[in-house]
């Protein structure tokens, strides 16, 4: 749920990313560079980057669940069998600095035609439902869809790697030890209250879980029980899903009824490098300064107020973004998955 993804313009490896102020990224879109694999019957090799045995801090964190309330029984299955993952650590550390051309991910990756076309369809498959949570939480099911699609291709890859044991291999190694540890004990607690078991709890290598890909602090603030079986299911439950999805955009201040933004032709003498992207200013002065729609007709001037945004990496497309943007950005922060998200939104409804 995933301002906090690790790739700068890259799709989500958690939903809501693994930084302290959102969702995780997500394992669906652009992964990090395949780690090579180790011989056939090879143990990978395994340098200890911790200061206390990986034991000793197990027994630490169970100490602590016990405090905070957790019961025994939860914190002895969590970490039955359990140990560093190797994996994790090098995902970890091989996170790639800036990320591919916004042209090739918004056309290769998140927009691409199968993903417009499947969303289409969960569009239409799942209407009635996103029709009840539109009416109680003032979302728009298109924007629903595409960040359902974006992160987890619409429910069909949200993870294989075991939350707790990411999490506890990360709060162990010590390069984000804090926020993970944070993150642990949120995801405990998730299994304490029973919405999910052990063994289905599964998510990204940095901990983001189930359809919508929370990082469990998120799961705490915005999963919802929306089919009132009294489980907050993301992982298995698509009505619970989409409805924390937007309870997520709701929270945060998504505002009914108003679009995103659009593309636009910038008025002659437009250069990236002096652009003002900060200032947000009404329609009708854009008009005035010259831009034009994307499809070169006049700007519309009837929406609310909007500030320019360029794509990181682009080859020159300008885009003018609304209110709804910036929220779409509190899923994710980098300005390439916000324009990829509310592009795919536009053209799955």
């Amino acid at each position: 749920m995933i301002t906090r993804r690790i790739l700068l313009a890259a799709a989500p490896l958690a939903g809501c990313a693994a930084s302290p102020s959102n969702n995780a990224p997500a394992a669906t879109a652009a992964l990090p560079a395949p780690v090579p694999a180790a011989s056939p019957g090879a143990e990978p090799e395994y340098l200890p980057v911790a200061s206390v045995p990986f034991d000793r801090f197990v027994e630490g964190v169970k100490t602590e669940g016990r405090r905070r309330g957790l019961s025994q029984n939860v914190l002895n299955t969590a970490f039955a069998g359990i140990r560093p993952n190797q994996r994790v650590i090098q995902l970890d550390r091989r996170q790639a600095e800036g990320g591919m051309a916004w042209e090739e991910y918004r056309d290769r990756i998140m927009v691409s035609p199968t993903r417009v076309q499947n969303g289409r369809r969960n569009y239409t498959e799942n209407a009635a439902l996103l029709r009840r949570i539109e009416q109680r939480f003032s979302v728009s099911p298109s924007v629903i869809v595409a960040i359902w699609g974006v992160e987890t291709n619409f429910g069909g890859n949200t993870g294989g790697f075991k939350v707790v044991e990411a999490l506890a291999t990360l709060a162990w190694e010590g390069r984000r030890a804090s926020y993970f540890r944070n993150e642990l004990f949120a995801a405990l607690k998730i299994l304490d209250e029973g919405h999910i078991r052990n063994d289905r709890m599964a998510g990204s290598w940095a901990g983001a879980m189930g359809q919508p890909q929370f990082m469990p602090s998120n799961f705490d603030r915005f999963a919802v029980d929306f089919d009132g079986d009294g489980r907050r299911d993301i992982w298995d439950d698509k009505a619970d899903a989409l409805a924390s999805i937007a309870n997520y955009f709701n929270r945060n201040g998504w505002r009914a009824g108003e679009p995103w933004g659009l593309e636009v032709i910038p008025p002659s003498g437009f250069t990236l490098d002096g652009a003002d992207t900060q200032t947000r200013r009404p329609m009708r002065d854009f008009a005035r300064m010259g831009f034009r729609a994307g499809n070169g007709g006049p700007l519309p001037t009837d929406r609310p107020e909007a500030q320019i945004v360029l794509p990181s990496r682009g080859a020159g497309q300008v885009f003018l973004g609304h209110h709804n943007l910036r929220v779409i950005r509190r899923y994710n922060s980098p300005v390439n998955y916000g324009l990829a998200v509310g592009l795919l939104s536009d053209r799955v409804a």
